[in-house]
């Protein structure tokens, strides 16, 4: 890589930065680290990144908000939070506010670095696709995070929408029932597997049963267009 890609990490503890750092360091990347959500707004607007790793709780404004605030700006760099918390609407509300990735504390160095370069390759990020064409009549617009059929806003359930994106962030991926129970259920959920069956079943209603295919007692793939 000539270009060494510039990682924007806004993180407030600090031995914990110093060991992103010295890790993303060491595998070639440029990374810019913040500790509060005051520099990390000021930073953000001043230079241009080609990821941003967010802790979620951080002193001031968190950074769901402060993601949500830099997506209304236009900043449209691929986004991945560094959470500690455990539900579900946390989640949700992560997604919503434009990230497209988290990762749980405790988490493996190695890990991470998994989601990096995975986001980097993908071209799902809210650059270069603000609406994703699913079919003739149905797309996915990334920055609201909203279905349209035929122009109008189809209502999915808040899981639906995550599995998804998840869909269309992996598509020809099979992605395993682990994969998709992890996204899916926060820490203090029990997933379930019948659930899962239903929003599969919901999500072909509306794009089309020929869409996700089922591996049998492996997972699912997507297959777009």
């Amino acid at each position: 890589m000539s270009h060494k890609s510039k990682i924007f990490l806004l993180e407030d503890d600090t031995n914990l930065s110093d060991t992103i750092t010295e890790f993303l360091e060491d595998e070639g990347f440029e990374v810019d680290t913040v500790f509060d959500s005051e520099e990390a707004e000021e930073k953000l607007y001043e230079n241009n990144y080609d990821l941003l790793l967010l802790d979620v709780n951080i002193p001031g404004k968190n950074g769901f908000e402060i993601l949500k605030e830099a997506r209304k700006q236009g900043i449209d760099t691929p986004a991945i939070f560094i959470t500690s918390l455990n539900s579900i609407e946390n989640l949700e509300e992560g997604y919503e506010s434009g990230a497209d990735d988290y990762i749980r504390k405790p988490f493996a160095l190695k890990e991470l670095l998994l989601r990096i370069t995975t986001l980097l390759k993908r071209s799902f990020s809210h650059k270069n696709s603000q609406l994703i064409k699913i079919s003739q009549n149905i797309e996915y617009d990334t920055i609201s995070n909203t279905l349209y059929m035929n122009g109008k806003p189809v209502s999915l359930q808040p899981k639906e929408l995550l599995l998804l994106k998840l869909f269309l962030s992996h598509p020809n991926e099979v992605i395993a029932h682990e994969t998709i129970y992890d996204r899916l259920w926060g820490y203090d959920e029990i997933p379930s597997e019948s659930a899962l069956r239903t929003y599969i079943k919901n999500l072909r209603k509306v794009i089309g049963k020929e869409k996700i295919v089922s591996i049998k007692r492996y997972g699912y793939k997507y297959l777009p267009e």
